[in-house]
């Protein structure tokens, strides 16, 4: 796992704004002129938060018009919560077995 990047991930998504709109996503897809009737901020702020969620990657963004179309990507987001399981739980994939497994293969190789 790259934590680093994973941190930054973390960052952009635990701004409440953003969590809002992340939940607002997840019902579908939505204008960001619907988005923005959720909150007491301007339409450039809300393209702020927009941008940063895109280039994290966490969603899609379309434009129809004049209005840009947004939904959550769900590639991306598939992706983190796995991350975030193998952070959380034990799994087969966690930073204790990666360390016995090469550690485990060197030991082959010496011997």
């Amino acid at each position: 796992m790259n934590y680093e990047a994973y941190s930054a991930k973390l960052k952009i998504i635990t701004d409440p704004k953003r969590m809002k709109i992340i939940d607002l996503l997840s019902c579908g897809e939505m204008c960001a002129c619907d988005i923005l009737e959720h909150f007491d901020f301007t339409q450039p702020t809300l393209s702020h938060h927009m941008k940063t969620l895109e280039n994290a990657g966490f969603v899609n963004v379309s434009k129809r018009g004049k209005w840009n179309y947004y939904s959550l990507n769900q590639e991306t987001l598939t992706n983190f919560m796995r991350e975030f399981n193998q952070l959380f739980f034990n799994s087969d994939n966690c930073i204790c077995q990666e360390e016995h497994n090469k550690e485990t293969n060197e030991e082959r190789l010496l011997s």
